[in-house]
């Protein structure tokens, strides 16, 4: 195995994490600003005011991203055992 088929394997691997982590993250950090321009508005610093609704939206998230995300991962997959026979040449 060539260095260059490690650092591709590598590269794909953490474009793969990166997009299938996104959606999540990004509905966090919004819903996360949300809570806190509205604990700002209002002076309530409760710290816990912010853990149930991002959990909630990274549920609701997950439910809707779910099919796309299990098709990344199967073609990741899938590309990464296809690539198996040819790696040895």
């Amino acid at each position: 195995m060539s260095p260059e088929n490690v650092v591709h394997i590598g590269r794909k691997a953490v474009e793969t994490v990166l997009l299938g982590s996104g959606p999540m993250l990004i509905a966090a950090m919004v819903v996360g600003l949300i809570i806190s321009v509205f604990q700002a508005a209002t002076q309530i610093n409760e710290q816990t005011m912010t853990f149930i609704p991002k959990i909630v939206a990274v549920f609701v998230t997950l439910l809707i991203f779910g099919p796309w995300l299990m098709n990344l991962l199967i073609t990741f997959t899938t590309g990464i055992i296809t690539s198996i026979a040819t790696i040895g040449r």
